[in-house]
């Protein structure tokens, strides 16, 4: 099964993307991740990443695209990826929709998850991330802290803040994605594969909650 996830940052998708993973047995792949450990190596791919991501910028969809298809080719997607991050743009879905067909496999399902700006802002900057790169575990010192401060509740790992994850660069990457990405939810509005969820403290559901909707909708289509 191929699942993408739509939505701005600071929607939730990391946290869908991961409970989807445990659950559904699907290896959950985030373009974020894979630049932050270019990034921290200094590669090149790395260097050429932060000259735009550090600005809150999108990195070019070339660069982005072949990053994606070589992951795409490793044995543990084989069976199913949760794409989270990938396609930002139409020229990039289009591209993934090329590199599928050729493997005679299609998107089966995009989620879209929307927040209002100024819970996503709050979120961010509250955001805790653990990191262990095996773990991941997403949290927000708002919304769900972890049980000791600083400390991952699943692998015992220190939590860290990403450099990014302040109200400036927030607000960049808010503009650029509903410049660049939002049309993307009419792309797959046209394939009719797209499920759309409003995370909200208004209407008190999380992240966590639409994963359940998700899965319990998943497993009555397969029967």
């Amino acid at each position: 099964m191929i699942i993408i996830m739509l939505g701005a940052p600071g929607t939730g998708k990391g946290t869908v993307a991961t409970i989807l993973q445990d659950k559904l047995n699907i290896k959950q792949v985030s373009t974020g991740d894979i630049f932050r450990k270019e990034i921290k190596e200094q590669t090149e791919l790395g260097k050429l990443a932060d000259s735009y991501i550090s600005k809150g910028q999108l990195v070019p969809d070339d660069v982005t695209v072949n990053i994606v298809k070589e992951r795409l080719e490793q044995d543990d997607v084989k069976n199913g990826i949760i794409l989270d991050g990938f396609p930002r743009t139409i020229v990039q879905a289009q591209e993934l929709d090329k590199i599928l067909e050729k493997e005679n496999k299609k998107v089966d399902l995009v989620i879209n998850l929307t927040t209002p700006d100024e819970e996503i802002i709050e979120r961010i900057v509250n955001r805790r991330v653990c990191s262990n790169p095996e773990c991941k575990t997403i949290y927000n010192t708002l919304l769900n802290p972890p049980k000791i401060e600083g400390i991952c509740d699943k692998c015992g790992s220190k939590l860290i803040t990403r450099d990014d994850d302040n109200e400036e660069t927030v607000k960049r990457r808010l503009k650029n994605y509903f410049e660049l990405t939002s049309p993307l939810i009419e792309y797959y509005e046209k394939q009719g594969n797209i499920y759309t969820a409003l995370v909200s403290k208004t209407i008190n559901k999380l992240g966590k909650d639409v994963a359940e909707e998700i899965i319990e909708n998943i497993r009555r289509s397969m029967n």
